[in-house]
């Protein structure tokens, strides 16, 4: 369970960073940021409801 917290921690701050690239302008880099924050939450979920599962 521990997994799920630190990739759900990650994605926060990808998500931080591109509010803050995207109020200072540089949307490809908010973009990005965007990106891999999804790719962590998605991670996130996915590891959650495995092990909801396996419960």
């Amino acid at each position: 369970m521990r997994h799920v917290y630190i990739r759900g921690i990650l994605a926060l701050i990808w998500m931080a960073a591109a509010v803050v690239s995207g109020v200072q302008g540089r949307w490809e880099m908010a973009a990005f940021y965007v990106l891999m924050g999804g790719v962590c939450l998605y991670a996130a979920y996915a590891m959650w409801k495995k092990g909801k599962n396996h419960d």
